[in-house]
């Protein structure tokens, strides 16, 4: 999260709660999350270890790993559907992928200008891929900042965070028709008397027409909600906001395809090729977090239109708890209007056992609809999150899985855990 955090005006590590002047001018409210950006203060014993001042720009390195092992048990009825779409399931484990990350802000700019860029290998396609890429300019007379480059295109809260600050193991699945990167100009904003937050973007692909992400011809999308309760005092806040999409499908055509939330394993839903002219995309974030306690959910719709093929429309969401064990919370940021990582007070190399989260989670998605009968797939999913360090976090999850497809319904048992090293 720090190649985007560190071109925010401020990082999340430490505990505290308080509005602070950002660098471009504008407030932000940190919910109990100190701002660390070192680089403001222009005092070396103060930044991170892998964070440098240069002449002109500060300079910070990051690299990110994730590694999982999935095992299945599978019902009868399950194997005769995994012979259908002819999957076999076989324990193995699988880098999820690596990154390098690079970021740091322009010293010399009156305007808060920052910089980023991310390079990722992709563990299940096998490749390489420039990942978030681009500048941030601070706009304090548009009450934010205004991003252009590669980056997330802002639907949904859970789809913005961080893969490595994520509550679940995986994104939910009915988030999978979103891309997970555009390129384009993004505007990020968030007024502090009224705690009404927005992110605005237009994105096209023409300099990322080869990129697998690239599925959409161009896009426009909308984040607009409101924080009703923030009270820092006893750490509790309410989110609420709404996801508005409309795009124009790469050459006039569309599939939906999507993993169990399981990222070793195949897309066991899909809808196959069909016709769009352009699409639409609604969807909603309710998030309530007292202290050590969160629980929250997003659903949303995908809308395909077609004059000559017809329309089609797939829905889904989920509903997640959240609960630490340990006296920790997860801190919230306002710049991006999103959950940051996990603040951990004692690792295991200070004598410390880390922080330990439990996590309940249910999700679904269809993707039937008229001659689509791309199957829906629904998950169950307890795990336990086990942040040892502020760097070295693994989780142990279980699923149950209900797929109904080929005119069955099937279940299957996931036993999975999760290796996870983040130095942002």
């Amino acid at each position: 999260m720090a190649a985007a955090m560190a071109l925010m005006p401020s990082s999340l590590h430490a505990q505290t709660d308080s509005v602070k002047k950002l660098p471009n001018g504008t407030e932000g409210l940190f919910f109990y999350a100190k701002p660390i950006d070192t680089i403001l203060e222009n005092k070396k014993k103060e930044l991170e270890p892998n964070e440098f001042v240069g002449t002109y720009s500060t300079f910070r390195i990051g690299i990110g790993y994730i590694g999982d092992y999935t095992a299945y048990s599978e019902s009868s009825t399950f194997k005769r559907q995994m012979d259908s779409a002819n999957v076999n399931l076989t324990p193995h484990y699988q880098t999820r992928d690596f990154r390098v990350l690079a970021s740091g802000r322009f010293l010399k700019s009156k305007r808060y200008l920052a910089w980023k860029f991310a390079y990722m290998y992709d563990g299940d396609k096998n490749i390489w891929l420039v990942r978030e890429t681009g500048i941030t300019i601070g706009v304090p007379e548009l009450f934010g900042n205004i991003f252009i480059g590669r980056t997330k295109e802002g639907f949904s809260m859970v789809k913005v965070m961080n893969g490595h600050s994520g509550i679940s193991n995986e994104r939910q699945m009915a988030l999978d028709p979103i891309p997970i990167l555009a390129d384009g100009i993004k505007w990020m904003g968030y007024m502090p008397k009224t705690r009404i937050f927005w992110n605005l973007g237009y994105f096209n692909n023409v300099t990322a027409k080869n990129q697998s992400f690239a599925t959409f011809q161009w896009q426009y999308v909308a984040r607009i909600g409101w924080m009703p309760i923030n009270r820092p005092e006893d750490k509790t806040i309410i989110h609420l906001a709404v996801n508005l999409r409309y795009g124009k499908p790469k050459d006039g055509q569309f599939a939906i395809k999507s993993r169990p939330e399981s990222n070793p394993t195949p897309q066991l839903i899909n809808t196959g090729t069909f016709a769009a002219d352009h699409s639409s995309h609604l969807g909603y974030e309710a998030f309530f977090t007292k202290n050590r306690f969160t629980i929250g959910s997003e659903a949303m719709v995908h809308n395909f239109y077609s004059k000559d093929s017809g329309n089609h429309s797939f829905a889904g969401g989920d509903i997640m708890v959240s609960f630490f064990f340990t006296k920790t919370n997860r801190p919230y940021n306002t710049t991006g209007s999103i959950y940051g990582f996990v603040p951990v007070k004692k690792s295991i190399f200070h004598h410390g056992i880390g922080e330990i989260e439990g996590v309940l989670h249910l999700s679904t998605f269809n993707l039937n609809n008229g001659n689509i009968q791309g199957g829906q797939m629904t998950r169950l999913t307890p795990m336990i999150n086990w942040y040892m360090t502020k760097f070295l976090r693994t989780e142990f999850i279980y699923g149950y899985g209900i797929l109904d497809r080929y005119g069955m319904k099937g279940n299957v048992n996931f036993f999975e855990t999760r290796l996870q090293i983040t130095l942002m």
